[in-house]
Protein backbone atom coordinates (compact mmCIF):
# COMPACT_ATOMS: atom_id res chain seq x y z
CA UNK A 1 0.00 0.00 0.00
CA UNK A 2 1.65 3.56 -1.04
CA UNK A 3 0.76 7.12 -0.34
CA UNK A 4 1.70 10.65 -1.79
CA UNK A 5 0.34 14.05 -1.19
CA UNK A 6 -2.16 15.72 -3.68
CA UNK A 7 -1.91 18.85 -3.35
CA UNK A 8 -2.05 22.41 -5.23
CA UNK A 9 -2.95 23.00 -9.09
CA UNK A 10 -5.51 24.12 -10.70
CA UNK A 11 -8.61 26.05 -8.89
CA UNK A 12 -6.99 24.11 -5.86
CA UNK A 13 -5.07 26.53 -4.12
CA UNK A 14 -7.77 29.46 -3.66
CA UNK A 15 -8.68 30.79 -0.61
CA UNK A 16 -11.88 30.25 1.14
CA UNK A 17 -14.89 32.64 0.45
CA UNK A 18 -14.46 36.16 1.98
CA UNK A 19 -16.57 36.61 5.19
CA UNK A 20 -20.05 39.14 4.88
CA UNK A 21 -18.21 42.66 4.58
CA UNK A 22 -19.72 43.79 8.06
CA UNK A 23 -19.79 40.95 10.76
CA UNK A 24 -18.35 43.26 13.36
CA UNK A 25 -20.67 44.52 16.45
CA UNK A 26 -20.69 48.11 17.80
CA UNK A 27 -21.69 49.96 20.26
CA UNK A 28 -21.30 46.68 22.59
CA UNK A 29 -18.56 47.36 24.70
CA UNK A 30 -18.35 45.97 28.25
CA UNK A 31 -21.68 48.20 29.33
CA UNK A 32 -22.78 49.78 26.08
CA UNK A 33 -25.73 51.44 25.82
CA UNK A 34 -27.65 48.77 27.60
CA UNK A 35 -25.30 47.17 29.99
CA UNK A 36 -23.33 44.27 29.93
CA UNK A 37 -25.40 41.66 28.04
CA UNK A 38 -26.14 38.00 29.94
CA UNK A 39 -23.88 35.39 28.54
CA UNK A 40 -26.89 33.36 27.27
CA UNK A 41 -28.19 36.23 24.78
CA UNK A 42 -23.91 36.45 23.52
CA UNK A 43 -23.94 33.19 23.01
CA UNK A 44 -27.31 33.68 20.61
CA UNK A 45 -25.78 36.61 18.69
CA UNK A 46 -22.91 34.83 18.36
CA UNK A 47 -24.75 31.10 16.74
CA UNK A 48 -26.97 33.47 15.11
CA UNK A 49 -24.09 35.72 13.23
CA UNK A 50 -21.94 32.04 11.95
CA UNK A 51 -24.92 30.65 10.76
CA UNK A 52 -25.72 33.68 8.78
CA UNK A 53 -22.82 34.20 7.58
CA UNK A 54 -22.27 30.33 6.56
CA UNK A 55 -25.55 30.12 4.54
CA UNK A 56 -24.86 33.65 2.78
CA UNK A 57 -20.75 32.72 2.08
CA UNK A 58 -20.39 29.14 2.83
CA UNK A 59 -19.49 27.46 6.24
CA UNK A 60 -15.89 28.66 5.54
CA UNK A 61 -17.11 32.28 6.45
CA UNK A 62 -18.65 31.40 9.81
CA UNK A 63 -14.90 31.39 11.77
CA UNK A 64 -13.46 34.64 10.31
CA UNK A 65 -17.16 35.97 11.50
CA UNK A 66 -16.95 34.49 14.72
CA UNK A 67 -13.43 36.04 15.16
CA UNK A 68 -14.72 39.54 14.66
CA UNK A 69 -17.23 38.75 17.01
CA UNK A 70 -15.13 38.24 19.47
CA UNK A 71 -12.96 41.15 19.39
CA UNK A 72 -15.72 43.52 20.67
CA UNK A 73 -14.72 43.56 24.59
CA UNK A 74 -13.67 41.02 26.77
CA UNK A 75 -17.20 40.22 28.00
CA UNK A 76 -17.77 38.61 24.43
CA UNK A 77 -14.57 37.11 24.35
CA UNK A 78 -15.13 35.15 26.85
CA UNK A 79 -18.16 33.35 25.30
CA UNK A 80 -15.73 32.21 23.36
CA UNK A 81 -14.56 29.34 25.64
CA UNK A 82 -18.24 28.03 26.72
CA UNK A 83 -18.65 24.43 25.18
CA UNK A 84 -22.05 24.70 24.89
CA UNK A 85 -21.86 27.43 22.47
CA UNK A 86 -19.03 25.00 20.24
CA UNK A 87 -21.08 22.14 20.54
CA UNK A 88 -24.30 24.44 19.12
CA UNK A 89 -22.09 25.48 15.85
CA UNK A 90 -20.29 22.39 15.65
CA UNK A 91 -23.99 20.50 15.13
CA UNK A 92 -25.58 23.73 13.11
CA UNK A 93 -22.36 24.14 10.93
CA UNK A 94 -21.09 21.27 10.42
CA UNK A 95 -23.31 18.32 11.23
CA UNK A 96 -21.32 17.04 14.16
CA UNK A 97 -23.52 15.13 16.81
CA UNK A 98 -20.82 12.79 18.21
CA UNK A 99 -17.22 14.52 19.88
CA UNK A 100 -14.12 12.76 18.26
CA UNK A 101 -11.49 15.42 19.56
CA UNK A 102 -11.23 16.60 23.79
CA UNK A 103 -13.62 19.81 23.48
CA UNK A 104 -16.34 20.90 21.03
CA UNK A 105 -13.76 23.90 20.22
CA UNK A 106 -11.18 21.61 19.34
CA UNK A 107 -14.25 19.18 17.17
CA UNK A 108 -15.25 22.80 15.46
CA UNK A 109 -11.35 23.79 14.51
CA UNK A 110 -11.33 20.15 13.29
CA UNK A 111 -14.08 20.78 10.95
CA UNK A 112 -13.12 23.98 9.66
CA UNK A 113 -9.35 22.79 9.01
CA UNK A 114 -10.84 19.89 6.92
CA UNK A 115 -12.98 21.75 5.20
CA UNK A 116 -10.26 24.42 4.06
CA UNK A 117 -8.55 21.37 2.76
CA UNK A 118 -10.91 19.81 1.30
CA UNK A 119 -11.94 23.04 -0.85
CA UNK A 120 -7.65 23.35 -1.74
CA UNK A 121 -7.35 20.00 -2.85
CA UNK A 122 -4.84 18.97 0.30
CA UNK A 123 -5.37 15.60 0.36
CA UNK A 124 -3.37 12.52 0.71
CA UNK A 125 -3.52 10.17 -1.65
CA UNK A 126 -3.81 5.99 -0.67
CA UNK A 127 -4.58 3.24 -3.37
CA UNK A 128 -5.92 0.20 -1.61
CA UNK A 129 -5.61 -3.40 -2.30
CA UNK A 130 -8.98 -5.35 -1.69
CA UNK A 131 -7.57 -8.84 -2.61
CA UNK A 132 -5.06 -9.93 0.60
CA UNK A 133 -3.46 -13.04 1.50
CA UNK A 134 -6.34 -15.11 2.78
CA UNK A 135 -8.36 -14.52 -1.12
CA UNK A 136 -5.50 -16.72 -2.43
CA UNK A 137 -6.33 -17.14 -6.08
CA UNK A 138 -9.81 -15.48 -5.57
CA UNK A 139 -11.44 -14.61 -8.90
CA UNK A 140 -11.19 -10.88 -9.77
CA UNK A 141 -14.62 -10.77 -11.44
CA UNK A 142 -16.13 -11.83 -7.59
CA UNK A 143 -14.80 -9.10 -6.38
CA UNK A 144 -15.74 -6.54 -8.12
CA UNK A 145 -17.00 -3.24 -6.31
CA UNK A 146 -20.83 -3.14 -5.80
CA UNK A 147 -20.83 -0.51 -2.66
CA UNK A 148 -18.79 1.94 -0.50
CA UNK A 149 -19.92 3.06 2.87
CA UNK A 150 -18.14 5.92 4.97
CA UNK A 151 -17.55 6.87 8.44
CA UNK A 152 -15.06 8.84 10.57
CA UNK A 153 -13.39 6.01 11.29
CA UNK A 154 -13.65 3.34 8.57
CA UNK A 155 -14.59 2.61 5.04
CA UNK A 156 -16.75 -0.70 3.77
CA UNK A 157 -16.06 -2.27 0.41
CA UNK A 158 -19.14 -4.74 -0.92
CA UNK A 159 -18.66 -6.85 -3.52
CA UNK A 160 -19.74 -9.01 -6.06
CA UNK A 161 -18.92 -12.49 -3.76
CA UNK A 162 -21.16 -11.24 -1.25
CA UNK A 163 -17.81 -10.28 0.93
CA UNK A 164 -17.61 -6.86 3.06
CA UNK A 165 -14.00 -5.42 3.42
CA UNK A 166 -13.43 -3.03 5.82
CA UNK A 167 -10.74 -0.55 5.94
CA UNK A 168 -9.62 1.87 8.66
CA UNK A 169 -8.07 5.41 8.67
CA UNK A 170 -5.90 5.64 11.56
CA UNK A 171 -3.55 3.90 10.06
CA UNK A 172 -5.15 3.43 6.88
CA UNK A 173 -4.99 -0.22 6.86
CA UNK A 174 -7.61 -3.47 5.90
CA UNK A 175 -8.82 -4.10 9.31
CA UNK A 176 -11.65 -7.24 8.44
CA UNK A 177 -13.34 -9.44 6.09
CA UNK A 178 -16.93 -10.20 6.47
CA UNK A 179 -18.66 -13.10 4.38
CA UNK A 180 -22.33 -14.10 4.72
CA UNK A 181 -23.60 -16.60 7.76
CA UNK A 182 -23.73 -19.35 5.28
CA UNK A 183 -24.45 -20.60 1.80
CA UNK A 184 -27.87 -21.26 0.53
CA UNK A 185 -30.10 -21.85 -1.99
CA UNK A 186 -29.86 -19.00 -4.45
CA UNK A 187 -32.20 -17.96 -7.33
CA UNK A 188 -29.85 -15.92 -9.76
CA UNK A 189 -26.18 -16.04 -10.78
CA UNK A 190 -25.76 -13.05 -8.57
CA UNK A 191 -28.04 -13.11 -5.75
CA UNK A 192 -25.26 -13.32 -3.13
CA UNK A 193 -23.83 -9.90 -4.32
CA UNK A 194 -23.84 -6.68 -1.55
CA UNK A 195 -26.52 -4.73 -1.91
CA UNK A 196 -25.78 -2.07 0.38
CA UNK A 197 -23.81 -1.63 3.66
CA UNK A 198 -24.21 1.01 6.80
CA UNK A 199 -21.65 1.82 9.20
CA UNK A 200 -23.58 2.42 12.56
CA UNK A 201 -21.53 3.52 15.84
CA UNK A 202 -18.17 3.55 16.34
CA UNK A 203 -17.69 -0.30 15.61
CA UNK A 204 -20.39 -1.86 13.75
CA UNK A 205 -21.85 -3.27 10.05
CA UNK A 206 -24.60 -4.14 8.76
CA UNK A 207 -24.90 -5.34 5.37
CA UNK A 208 -27.15 -6.88 2.58
CA UNK A 209 -27.23 -9.12 -0.33
CA UNK A 210 -29.49 -9.11 -3.01
CA UNK A 211 -31.53 -12.19 -1.95
CA UNK A 212 -33.07 -9.73 1.26
CA UNK A 213 -30.35 -11.03 4.00
CA UNK A 214 -29.09 -8.39 6.27
CA UNK A 215 -26.17 -9.49 8.18
CA UNK A 216 -24.66 -7.48 11.60
CA UNK A 217 -20.65 -7.40 12.24
CA UNK A 218 -18.51 -5.97 15.06
CA UNK A 219 -15.40 -4.69 13.14
CA UNK A 220 -12.78 -5.25 15.94
CA UNK A 221 -13.67 -8.86 16.35
CA UNK A 222 -12.44 -10.02 12.60
CA UNK A 223 -12.59 -13.23 14.25
CA UNK A 224 -16.24 -12.86 14.97
CA UNK A 225 -17.99 -14.04 11.82
CA UNK A 226 -20.99 -11.89 10.57
CA UNK A 227 -24.34 -12.86 12.09
CA UNK A 228 -27.55 -12.92 9.86
CA UNK A 229 -29.60 -10.39 11.85
CA UNK A 230 -32.65 -10.99 8.65
CA UNK A 231 -33.32 -13.90 6.62
CA UNK A 232 -34.51 -12.86 3.37
CA UNK A 233 -37.04 -14.81 0.72
CA UNK A 234 -36.19 -13.35 -2.60
CA UNK A 235 -39.14 -15.06 -4.37
CA UNK A 236 -42.13 -12.95 -1.89
CA UNK A 237 -40.26 -9.79 -1.82
CA UNK A 238 -38.01 -9.56 -5.40
CA UNK A 239 -34.30 -8.45 -5.55
CA UNK A 240 -32.72 -5.97 -3.29
CA UNK A 241 -31.51 -3.29 -5.02
CA UNK A 242 -30.27 -0.84 -2.26
CA UNK A 243 -29.88 -0.75 1.06
CA UNK A 244 -29.07 1.82 3.52
CA UNK A 245 -29.46 2.59 7.46
CA UNK A 246 -28.31 4.71 10.50
CA UNK A 247 -28.25 3.83 14.12
CA UNK A 248 -31.82 4.50 14.12
CA UNK A 249 -33.17 2.28 11.04
CA UNK A 250 -31.94 0.19 8.05
CA UNK A 251 -34.12 0.64 4.82
CA UNK A 252 -33.96 -1.95 1.95
CA UNK A 253 -34.77 -1.11 -1.88
CA UNK A 254 -36.38 -3.89 -3.90
CA UNK A 255 -37.83 -4.64 -6.75
CA UNK A 256 -39.65 -7.46 -8.53
CA UNK A 257 -43.01 -8.06 -6.69
CA UNK A 258 -45.50 -5.09 -7.30
CA UNK A 259 -46.47 -3.47 -3.64
CA UNK A 260 -43.15 -4.48 -1.64
CA UNK A 261 -40.70 -1.72 -2.69
CA UNK A 262 -39.60 -0.24 0.58
CA UNK A 263 -38.68 -2.57 3.54
CA UNK A 264 -37.71 -0.57 7.41
CA UNK A 265 -36.00 -2.18 10.65
CA UNK A 266 -35.58 -0.97 13.47
CA UNK A 267 -32.03 -0.80 13.78
CA UNK A 268 -32.02 -1.10 17.21
CA UNK A 269 -34.53 -4.33 18.21
CA UNK A 270 -33.52 -5.43 13.81
CA UNK A 271 -37.42 -6.01 13.98
CA UNK A 272 -38.90 -5.76 10.20
CA UNK A 273 -41.57 -3.14 11.09
CA UNK A 274 -42.93 -2.15 7.64
CA UNK A 275 -43.22 -3.80 3.86
CA UNK A 276 -44.70 -2.11 1.26
CA UNK A 277 -44.40 1.28 -1.76
CA UNK A 278 -44.95 0.99 -5.18
CA UNK A 279 -41.89 2.71 -6.76
CA UNK A 280 -40.33 0.39 -8.09
CA UNK A 281 -43.12 -1.66 -9.58
CA UNK A 282 -42.73 -0.75 -13.37
CA UNK A 283 -39.35 -2.05 -12.73
CA UNK A 284 -40.38 -5.62 -11.98
CA UNK A 285 -38.46 -7.10 -15.04
CA UNK A 286 -35.00 -5.13 -14.82
CA UNK A 287 -35.02 -6.06 -11.22
CA UNK A 288 -35.25 -9.62 -11.77
CA UNK A 289 -32.24 -9.12 -14.33
CA UNK A 290 -30.38 -7.61 -11.94
CA UNK A 291 -29.72 -11.38 -10.25
CA UNK A 292 -27.81 -12.30 -13.19
CA UNK A 293 -26.53 -8.98 -14.55
CA UNK A 294 -24.56 -6.93 -11.73
CA UNK A 295 -24.16 -3.40 -13.97
CA UNK A 296 -28.00 -3.20 -13.83
CA UNK A 297 -28.62 -0.36 -12.27
CA UNK A 298 -32.45 -0.04 -11.19
CA UNK A 299 -33.18 1.76 -8.18
CA UNK A 300 -31.34 3.55 -4.92
CA UNK A 301 -32.00 4.21 -0.99
CA UNK A 302 -30.27 6.24 1.20
CA UNK A 303 -30.88 7.28 5.10
CA UNK A 304 -30.74 10.92 6.17
CA UNK A 305 -30.84 11.39 9.89
CA UNK A 306 -30.19 14.51 12.00
CA UNK A 307 -32.20 15.02 15.27
CA UNK A 308 -34.90 13.34 15.91
CA UNK A 309 -36.13 12.69 12.36
CA UNK A 310 -35.30 10.00 10.03
CA UNK A 311 -36.02 9.96 5.97
CA UNK A 312 -35.39 7.42 3.36
CA UNK A 313 -34.62 9.24 -0.04
CA UNK A 314 -35.45 6.47 -3.03
CA UNK A 315 -34.89 6.71 -6.21
CA UNK A 316 -35.20 4.61 -9.90
CA UNK A 317 -34.70 5.98 -13.41
CA UNK A 318 -37.94 7.29 -13.34
CA UNK A 319 -39.41 9.09 -10.13
CA UNK A 320 -37.49 10.13 -6.37
CA UNK A 321 -39.70 9.43 -3.37
CA UNK A 322 -39.07 10.61 0.46
CA UNK A 323 -40.54 9.12 2.94
CA UNK A 324 -40.53 10.02 6.88
CA UNK A 325 -39.49 6.99 8.35
CA UNK A 326 -41.65 7.39 11.53
CA UNK A 327 -44.34 6.84 9.52
CA UNK A 328 -42.54 4.74 5.84
CA UNK A 329 -45.84 4.44 3.95
CA UNK A 330 -46.27 8.01 3.73
CA UNK A 331 -44.67 9.74 0.89
CA UNK A 332 -43.84 13.33 2.16
CA UNK A 333 -42.79 14.16 -1.52
CA UNK A 334 -42.43 12.59 -5.19
CA UNK A 335 -41.63 13.18 -8.30
CA UNK A 336 -41.21 12.20 -11.23
CA UNK A 337 -38.50 12.20 -14.43
CA UNK A 338 -39.75 14.95 -16.90
CA UNK A 339 -41.11 13.22 -20.01
CA UNK A 340 -38.43 11.36 -21.86
CA UNK A 341 -36.31 11.58 -19.25
CA UNK A 342 -34.36 9.87 -16.36
CA UNK A 343 -32.27 10.03 -13.33
CA UNK A 344 -28.86 9.01 -12.93
CA UNK A 345 -29.64 6.53 -10.29
CA UNK A 346 -25.75 6.27 -9.48
CA UNK A 347 -25.74 9.86 -8.93
CA UNK A 348 -28.32 9.97 -6.37
CA UNK A 349 -26.80 10.61 -2.60
CA UNK A 350 -27.87 11.91 0.82
CA UNK A 351 -25.79 13.36 3.35
CA UNK A 352 -27.35 14.45 6.93
CA UNK A 353 -30.73 16.95 5.60
CA UNK A 354 -29.80 17.31 1.88
CA UNK A 355 -29.91 15.02 -1.40
CA UNK A 356 -27.93 15.11 -4.83
CA UNK A 357 -29.64 14.16 -7.54
CA UNK A 358 -28.43 14.06 -11.63
CA UNK A 359 -30.95 13.86 -14.54
CA UNK A 360 -30.54 12.44 -17.42
CA UNK A 361 -29.09 15.74 -19.07
CA UNK A 362 -26.08 16.16 -16.50
CA UNK A 363 -28.04 18.87 -14.35
CA UNK A 364 -27.39 18.14 -10.72
CA UNK A 365 -29.31 19.57 -7.86
CA UNK A 366 -29.00 19.16 -4.29
CA UNK A 367 -31.99 19.93 -2.09
CA UNK A 368 -33.20 19.75 1.37
CA UNK A 369 -34.34 16.63 2.14
CA UNK A 370 -37.60 17.98 3.72
CA UNK A 371 -39.63 19.50 1.17
CA UNK A 372 -36.94 19.00 -1.36
CA UNK A 373 -36.43 22.64 -1.31
CA UNK A 374 -33.92 23.15 -4.53
CA UNK A 375 -30.40 24.65 -2.99
CA UNK A 376 -28.53 24.57 -5.59
CA UNK A 377 -28.54 23.95 -9.54
CA UNK A 378 -25.46 22.94 -11.91
CA UNK A 379 -24.56 21.04 -14.68
CA UNK A 380 -21.64 18.17 -14.29
CA UNK A 381 -20.90 17.24 -17.80
CA UNK A 382 -21.91 18.62 -21.29
CA UNK A 383 -24.83 17.26 -22.79
CA UNK A 384 -25.63 15.70 -26.20
CA UNK A 385 -23.48 13.62 -28.19
CA UNK A 386 -21.98 10.35 -26.59
CA UNK A 387 -21.56 12.32 -23.53
CA UNK A 388 -25.17 11.75 -22.60
CA UNK A 389 -24.60 7.72 -22.64
CA UNK A 390 -21.88 8.33 -19.85
CA UNK A 391 -22.63 7.37 -16.72
CA UNK A 392 -22.58 9.29 -14.21
CA UNK A 393 -21.44 8.22 -10.57
CA UNK A 394 -21.78 10.77 -7.48
CA UNK A 395 -22.18 11.58 -3.75
CA UNK A 396 -22.03 14.02 -1.43
CA UNK A 397 -20.73 15.63 2.21
CA UNK A 398 -21.50 18.59 4.05
CA UNK A 399 -20.24 21.26 1.47
CA UNK A 400 -18.99 19.36 -1.55
CA UNK A 401 -20.37 17.25 -4.50
CA UNK A 402 -18.18 14.74 -5.90
CA UNK A 403 -18.59 13.79 -9.08
CA UNK A 404 -17.50 10.82 -11.47
CA UNK A 405 -18.08 10.48 -15.48
CA UNK A 406 -15.86 9.54 -18.40
CA UNK A 407 -12.88 8.63 -15.89
CA UNK A 408 -12.58 11.86 -14.34
CA UNK A 409 -13.50 12.80 -10.59
CA UNK A 410 -14.28 15.95 -9.83
CA UNK A 411 -15.28 18.05 -6.84
CA UNK A 412 -17.58 20.79 -7.04
CA UNK A 413 -18.70 23.32 -4.33
CA UNK A 414 -22.11 22.36 -3.38
CA UNK A 415 -22.97 26.11 -1.99
CA UNK A 416 -21.80 28.00 -5.31
CA UNK A 417 -22.53 25.09 -7.99
CA UNK A 418 -18.90 25.86 -9.62
CA UNK A 419 -15.85 23.19 -9.94
CA UNK A 420 -13.14 23.06 -7.91
CA UNK A 421 -10.94 21.02 -9.21
CA UNK A 422 -10.46 17.37 -10.33
CA UNK A 423 -7.88 14.51 -8.35
CA UNK A 424 -4.88 14.23 -10.98
CA UNK A 425 -4.83 10.46 -10.48
CA UNK A 426 -6.34 8.69 -13.12
CA UNK A 427 -8.84 6.09 -11.87
CA UNK A 428 -10.75 4.87 -14.97
CA UNK A 429 -14.25 4.34 -14.72
CA UNK A 430 -15.80 4.54 -11.52
CA UNK A 431 -18.84 1.96 -10.30
CA UNK A 432 -19.11 3.82 -7.29
CA UNK A 433 -18.24 6.49 -4.68
CA UNK A 434 -18.65 7.62 -1.15
CA UNK A 435 -17.52 10.75 0.57
CA UNK A 436 -17.56 11.89 4.02
CA UNK A 437 -16.58 15.67 5.35
CA UNK A 438 -12.55 14.39 5.44
CA UNK A 439 -12.81 11.20 2.62
CA UNK A 440 -13.26 10.56 -0.75
CA UNK A 441 -13.15 6.77 -1.78
CA UNK A 442 -14.25 5.91 -5.75
CA UNK A 443 -13.75 2.27 -6.78
CA UNK A 444 -12.97 1.48 -10.63
CA UNK A 445 -13.17 -2.04 -12.22
CA UNK A 446 -10.17 -1.10 -14.18
CA UNK A 447 -7.66 0.00 -11.23
CA UNK A 448 -9.50 -0.93 -8.52
CA UNK A 449 -9.92 0.96 -5.22
CA UNK A 450 -9.00 4.67 -4.39
CA UNK A 451 -9.11 6.74 -1.06
CA UNK A 452 -8.20 10.68 -0.93
CA UNK A 453 -7.88 11.89 3.10
CA UNK A 454 -8.25 15.57 3.86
Amino acid sequence: MSASSSRGGGGGDREAPPPPSSSRMRGAGDGGAGGVWPEHFVEAVATRIATDSAASSGRLSAATALANLFQVCTTWRNVSRSELLWRDLARRIWGRDVLRCATWHEEYILCHRTARNFYARRAVYTPLQVVDAADGDADAAALACRCLAISDNHLACGFLDGSVRVFGFHPTRHVSTFYPHEPRDRLGRFSQSVSGAALVGPNKLVFASMDGDVHVAVIDEPSTPARRAHIGNVVEDGPMLSFSGSDRYWVGLYAGVPGRALHVWDGVTEALTYIGGSLTDLDSVAGWHALNDPNESVGRVRVSARGPRHYACACTRRAVEVYDLEEPGVVVHGEEARRGGTWWVDAMDVWVERVLTVDGRGLARVRRVVGMVEVRRFVVRGGGGVGMEQRVVGCMNGGYVVTCAGGAVRVWDAERGVVLYGFRERVGEVVCAAADDGHVAVCSAETGLHLWSF
